[in-house]
């Protein structure tokens, strides 16, 4: 005896398909929206202008990787401080949703208000480290902020589970920093974010970075690492401008094969203007 499904008309099968179909565009409909404002909250949370000092030059650039429906919560910023010194910070919260673009908010406008009270670097992490616990989320960040006195060319930087920055100097000298940091913020309640002082020389360059530019499929944090510290190497040596350094990382992040968002801000000195 044979056994037959049961037997379905034209109409009916179609009229199946044709409800499998909407309710697959509203999910698709719903999950492009999730991302579209998610990417909203990013562009919305990036500064517009960057502050700006004499003899100094600051040069961002930014480009988020859309894997799939995932977005990330990659940040970089940079502000006039109350005592007339210049903040930067540069960051990456785990996760890519819109949760995660909501987090990177709260960190960098967490940094920013706090900042107001201490712009100790090691301080500061720690304060920012604290709010976010508070706020009771699963999600954490890692992040570098430092501080530039442009009266005395100090740079002192802290570091909550981030990579570290990339230097050169005009005089063919460069390196990664090796500054030895925290664990990142919303981790840990009461940890402590040393500090690391640095001077500017006349064509110095400092970069700082997300392990997008630099880590993924095609290519380990070391390699490429390395990759910019070249890089980084023949701008301050060849007097590159700052802009032009950060595009030349940024293209470097193609070769990575990354799948989460990348960040450049490079910081360029070239030297106090002669006094009239």
């Amino acid at each position: 005896m044979s056994r037959k499904g049961p037997a379905y008309d034209g109409d009916e099968l179609l009229a199946r398909l044709g409800s499998l179909t909407s309710r697959a565009r509203e999910h698709a409909e719903l999950q492009r929206s999730q991302v579209e404002l998610a990417i909203a909250l990013q562009r919305g949370m990036l500064p517009a202008q960057m502050p700006t000092a004499p003899g100094y030059h600051l040069a961002v650039r930014y480009v988020p990787a859309y894997h799939g429906l995932n977005v990330g919560g990659d940040w970089y910023d940079a502000f006039h401080l109350p005592d007339g010194r210049i903040g930067l910070s540069i960051g990456d919260v785990q996760g890519h949703n819109i949760e995660a673009a909501a987090f990177m908010g709260q960190v960098r406008v967490g940094l920013r208000a706090l900042a107001s009270v201490t712009s100790e670097p090691g301080e500061l992490l720690a304060l920012t480290n604290d709010l976010l616990l508070s706020l009771g989320s699963d999600l954490f960040a890692t992040c570098t902020f430092l501080r530039l006195d442009p009266s005395t060319s100090v740079l002192e930087s802290a570091r909550a589970g981030h990579i570290p920055c990339v230097w050169a100097t005009a005089d063919g000298k460069s390196g990664v920093g090796s500054d030895e940091g925290g664990p990142p913020l919303g981790v840990q309640a009461g940890s402590t974010y040393p500090v690391t002082r640095h001077r500017l020389t006349t064509g110095g360059v400092f970069v700082l970075l997300t392990d997008g530019v630099v880590e993924g499929p095609s290519m380990e944090i070391d390699q490429g690492l390395d990759q910019v510290v070249r890089l980084a190497g023949i701008a301050a040596v060849a007097g590159m401008d700052a802009s032009s350094l950060a595009a030349a990382v940024i293209r470097g992040a193609d070769q990575v094969g990354h799948e989460d968002d990348a960040a450049v801000l490079v910081l360029g000195y070239e030297g106090a203007e002669p006094q009239p």
